[in-house]
């Protein structure tokens, strides 16, 4: 992007972006400038959320706003479709959104110290991947994700209580009312319907003496400090991210906030789980009690004048003294239970619960208790608000490290080697990458460069041609996009632009203009470029054919470029022009009637296309009222020589 540009400029200028898409994408990012910030945090998954923006189409937003269009460097759709076939081989070994969008960003560049530089990275990171438990370490960065921000979740059994009407707009500004109630002169009576309050103050001029739920915070104080929740909300709601997150840094042998962050959750999350039911407690206790007291008063011999005191006064010295015994250990009991010292119960039998001394002993308990489990939030809040820029700091660092793992696991799966980089293309043992982890794949060795740096491709049909042109494409690619090549040993030398033309693949109907528009402008160019020509002959009539590419070999040779034409026009070509001729020919069939072909060119060797050969192939093959068609095609070939 150039500076004088400005953002909603280039995103205009990006095919299928209009005014209002472009306006679009900038307000849902709040501006131009945090849209810049996450481009440049390659956040594409933010872009691509956006209504009308696919994932392709926000790789292209990043790729302009970041100043590096590929289609500068890839001039034609099949160069272009070689590098995505190459990032779609790479993308399967990433786990994390971000590396893949950091894959997709992967591109060509003639800027040599920065593919140097990423190059050494990708070596070490295939280094790396062989002492690493690969498969657990994949199955954890499964679950590495950006952290979520959750919404907040409202909880009207509590309540923020403010002095004036400023107080309440600010709490309101600070979107706390999305936690609580907020209310400003309460009716008598109605703090009491609130777990517990929440009182903002600034002058302390509320009359809250004879509350028990209320807690008293500083209007000043920090959102986390009023609402602890608007902090442990995103801990809770990433928590399993965060777990795995710990694991695989572990796993990685590095230091960790981590460790402390989940510590400090546990204990968060385990004020809850130590909350006693009172209620539950006294029942219980009264069970027992009863059973006590019907035990000892069956043994109770009474005299006529107990009896008489029973009958008068409703309970004997005997009877006073079993329910002192009770009621003294259901007491200790209670205690043990819930950690309060009351007496709930009425002396009858059985039992009856004091229903009102209950209640008040569960309100002030409860009460009690969510003040220090809210002392603890705040404290908890705090220390995590500390760790959050390191906690989202060290999950950036694992989706990058995703990003480099993938790359060593695709440069260690494909047995992928460092080329240098030089004035020739040179390579030994080259192979294709769909053709890398087959089994006794053969490798190929090349070579092209100054001063021999036009290079015409002739021989066998199925020989390996098109394969070939496809390899140096990949070769050269990946060695600009830093990453090793597949090849036993390579030298690349770098160019600005690559055009791989294919009759199948580049050119319309009309095919000779079309070449003759496309191809003028890139003979005379001063760029330095790879051009791959695969069999255009088709374009126009022979001998016209040969007089056109003959022309633009001559300014080739004269340039900085490196040319590989592969073509059956070989003999007339080298009639108008002095170019080297390279040709793979097929030796043969084997038991099985498939081309024995020795897929390395043969240097200044014109190969025969050896058509006969395929036509015996398709002969051997074929069901019997079709073989006789190919015996007399057959026959004809013979009787050429």
């Amino acid at each position: 992007m150039n500076p004088e540009d400005s953002v909603e400029s280039v995103l205009i200028g990006i095919n299928g972006i209009g005014e209002k898409l472009a306006r679009k994408i900038i307000g849902e990012f709040g501006g131009e400038e945090e849209l810049l910030r996450a481009v440049e945090n390659l956040e594409i998954d933010r872009l691509a959320a956006v209504e009308g923006i696919s994932q392709r189409k926000a790789v292209e937003i990043t790729r302009a706003l970041l100043g590096n269009p590929v289609r500068s460097f890839l001039k034609t759709e099949r160069a272009f479709q070689i590098h995505q076939e190459i990032i779609e081989r790479i993308m399967s070994y990433a786990h994390t959104e971000y590396a893949k969008n950091r894959i997709m960003l992967l591109q060509p560049s003639p800027d040599i110290s920065s593919a140097v530089e990423h190059l050494e990275m990708v070596m070490k990171s295939k280094e790396m991947v062989n002492r690493l438990p690969v498969e657990r370490i994949r199955r954890l960065l499964r679950n590495i994700m950006r952290p979520e921000t959750p919404k907040a979740i409202f909880n009207p059994a509590r309540a923020i209580l403010v002095e004036n009407r400023r107080d309440y707009d600010h709490i309101t500004d600070l979107g706390l009312n999305r936690y609580h109630p907020v209310i400003i002169n309460p009716d008598p009576g109605e703090l009491e319907e609130y777990e517990l309050i929440i009182y903002v103050y600034s002058e302390g001029t509320l009359d809250i003496e004879d509350a028990f739920n209320i807690i008293m915070v500083s209007s000043d104080s920090s959102e986390h400090e009023i609402v602890p929740e608007s902090v442990l909300n995103y801990f809770r709601r990433n928590l399993d991210l965060l777990r795995n997150a710990l694991e695989l840094k572990r796993m990685l042998g590095m230091e960790t906030c981590l460790e402390e962050v989940m510590a400090i959750m546990d204990d968060v999350e385990g004020l809850a789980a130590g909350e006693v039911d009172i209620e539950d407690a006294v029942n219980s206790v009264k069970a027992w009690a009863d059973s006590r007291l019907r035990e000892l008063i069956k043994n109770v011999d009474l005299h006529g004048d107990e009896v008489l005191t029973l009958l008068n006064q409703g309970m004997t010295g005997k009877l006073e003294k079993i329910f002192d015994e009770v009621l003294g250990e259901a007491r200790d009991r209670i205690r043990k239970l819930t950690g309060v010292d009351f007496d709930p119960f009425i002396r009858s039998y059985p039992l009856k619960i004091d229903q009102r001394e209950l209640d008040r002993v569960i309100k002030l308990e409860s009460s009690s208790m969510y003040l220090k489990e809210f002392e603890r939030k705040v404290e908890a809040a705090g220390r995590l608000s500390e760790l959050r820029d390191s906690v989202e700091e060290e999950i950036r660092y694992l989706m990058e490290f995703d990003y480099s793992f993938a790359l060593g696991l695709f440069a260690a799966e494909y047995g992928l080697k460092e080329p240098e980089f030089g004035d020739e293309l040179c390579f030994k043992g080259g192979l294709h990458l769909k053709l890398a982890r087959s089994e006794n794949p053969q490798r190929v060795n090349y070579s092209i460069g100054q001063p021999e740096n036009v290079v015409l491709l002739t021989g066998a049909n199925s020989g390996g041609k098109t394969t070939l042109l496809e390899t140096i494409t990949q070769i050269t690619l990946m060695a600009q996009m830093g990453l090793p090549v597949c090849a036993e040993k390579a030298t690349v030398k770098p160019v600005e632009e690559v055009y791989f033309l294919s009759k199948k693949r580049s050119l319309d109907a009309g095919a000779f203009e079309s070449f003759i528009r496309t191809f003028t402008p890139v003979t005379t160019s001063k760029s330095s470029k790879l051009i791959l020509l695969d069999e255009l002959e088709a374009i126009t009539e022979l001998e016209a054919a040969v007089k056109i590419i003959a022309t633009f070999i001559e300014f080739l040779v004269e340039s900085d470029s490196l040319a590989v034409i592969v073509t059956h026009m070989a003999r007339e070509i080298v009639k108008y022009v002095d170019v080297r001729v390279d040709g793979i020919e097929a030796k043969g069939l084997d038991e099985n009637y498939n081309l024995i072909v020795d897929r390395t060119p043969r240097m200044n060797y014109l190969a025969r296309s050896t058509p006969e050969l395929i036509i015996k192939m398709i002969h051997e093959k074929s069901d019997d009222d079709l073989k006789e068609v190919y015996s007399r095609i057959l026959e004809k070939f013979q009787n050429e020589y």
